[in-house]
């Protein structure tokens, strides 16, 4: 069984210096997917960076997103991490969505953009409703620049409404969050595993 490898990305708007739920969550995933011998590497929390506003793959000077994409891009899977905001993906998960659109431009010879064959799941946290409408804007943008969602693409949690206990916080995992990331990560390795074997044709 080959191993394969994902990149991990947190969406939070805080830059550092704050243990973020959204860490937990993909910590949750990472656990999960080393069981099927999928390594994952340290987090990129996306707003310690300078990752420019823009729909190119390099903004010029100054700009942190090269070296994010190609680190992406190195990787099998990519775990799209996110907080919920006003009932959306923050701000910082729409800039990186919006980053990727540059995909559609940079295509192969056979007309496959530089994220075909590769796999891409969800980490979402809230105290809010919402996780399901996070997942499908989320999907959808990956999936019209090229990635593959596997069954089960999304783990996810969402604390009461209004309410002041965070993810990180809680003193034991919920055992549906826990059942539904082995699921994620079983099916990512799976489809991921397929595709490095046989790429999609183009």
């Amino acid at each position: 069984m080959p191993s394969l490898t994902a990149t991990a990305i947190n969406c939070s708007l805080s830059a550092k210096g704050r243990e973020s739920s959204t860490d937990a969550m993909i910590a949750l995933l990472a656990e999960q997917f080393a069981g099927h011998d999928v390594e994952v590497g340290d987090p990129i929390r996306i707003s310690a960076h300078h990752v420019k506003w823009g729909v190119t793959s390099d903004e010029g000077a100054g700009d942190d997103w090269p070296k994010i994409r190609a680190a992406i891009l190195a990787s099998d899977i990519l775990i799209f991490g996110t907080p919920i905001w006003m009932g959306q993906p923050s701000s910082v998960a729409k800039l990186v969505m919006e980053r990727m659109d540059a995909f559609l431009d940079e295509i192969d010879d056979q007309g496959r953009m530089p994220s075909y064959s590769k796999v891409a799941v969800a980490a979402i946290v809230g105290n809010e409703d919402g996780a399901h409408h996070v997942c499908s804007q989320i999907f959808q943008a990956l999936n019209d620049v090229g990635w593959t969602i596997p069954a089960v693409g999304g783990c996810y949690w969402v604390g009461e409404a209004m309410g002041s206990t965070d993810f990180k916080d809680l003193t034991r995992r919920p055992c549906m969050v826990t059942k539904t990331a082995k699921m994620v990560a079983a099916n990512a390795a799976h489809l991921a595993r397929l595709l490095k074997k046989t790429p999609y044709p183009g």
